[in-house]
């Protein structure tokens, strides 16, 4: 894909893989539109095609557009995405892996959560090591990998500045990933959080969806395995791993083995 293929942002409808939009799609302005969008969704596609298309975060709107369209030099012959960025995977996923937003040179470049960043480098190639992905590695939308059994999400769809999304932010984006929870939850065995964000979106979640969250709640930690109930019944264990940030794989708080420990406990745990 060049920039001669597709505009930055990519246009909805335009062939961009796995791009489930069209200019028909409804879009999302204010933080009433995301709850009433959400939960009219009925299918997951339609939510992934919604949630590609939303502009209630103004702020976040124009970083990740103002992102696309000056680019990294390494990146400026390629288009980006430079929108909300969906869901991917197993539509009925035994493996749920939470983290907190797109990249503003990955996901938002790529179009494909945790895809052309150093993070994503080292999440798919644990979860190709331990059997959950087709290859190693996951460079751009339609480059044939696969999640086997599973699916990721992130808590906020649109990269922030500096990695931080306001708390009204999260609070606005929050009904996508209830909604989204909803829909995939019944077939889920395991939820791999990607650091303290993922972990406590994780349970906000759940609490909104009315499930029967521990009190006190589990605390977040590397390693840590939590078996909770699902709201209509059924329990998943809820997994914690550090975020493979750079900050945490570069200073060796998260290490190789450390990651595919946990991810290695979802496929065990799951049956995938």
């Amino acid at each position: 894909m060049t920039s001669a293929d597709f505009t930055s942002p990519v246009t909805p409808g335009t062939g961009w893989p796995d791009d489930v939009a069209t200019l028909a799609t409804p879009v999302a302005h204010e933080a009433a539109d995301v709850r009433a969008l959400a939960g009219s969704a009925g299918t997951l596609t339609e939510l992934d095609a919604r949630v590609s298309v939303c502009r209630a975060c103004p702020r976040l709107v124009a970083w990740r557009e103002e992102v696309a369209v000056t680019k990294r030099r390494a990146f400026a012959g390629e288009p980006y995405w430079g929108r909300p960025i969906p869901g991917w995977g197993d539509p009925e996923p035994r493996v749920l892996i939470v983290g907190l937003a797109p990249a503003a040179h990955g996901g938002n470049r790529t179009g494909r959560i945790f895809t052309g960043d150093r993070s994503g480098d080292w999440l798919f190639a644990s979860l190709h090591r331990v059997g959950l992905a087709a290859q190693a590695t996951s460079v751009h939308a339609g480059d044939g990998q696969r999640l086997l059994g599973g699916r990721m999400v992130a808590a906020v769809r649109c990269a922030p500045p500096a990695n931080k999304p306001t708390t009204q932010e999260r609070d606005t984006c929050a009904p996508w990933l209830e909604e989204e929870l909803r829909l995939v939850l019944p077939s889920v065995r395991a939820i791999v959080a990607l650091g303290s964000y993922g972990w406590d979106a994780t349970l906000r979640t759940l609490a909104a969806l009315r499930a029967q969250v521990p009190r006190p709640r589990p605390k977040f930690g590397h390693g840590v395995d939590a078996t909770l109930p699902k709201p209509s019944g059924g329990t998943f264990h809820l997994l914690g791993s550090f975020h493979p940030s750079q900050q945490n794989t570069f200073t060796g708080r998260l290490t190789e083995p450390m990651l595919d420990a946990v991810m290695a406990r979802a496929k065990e745990v799951s049956d995938v």
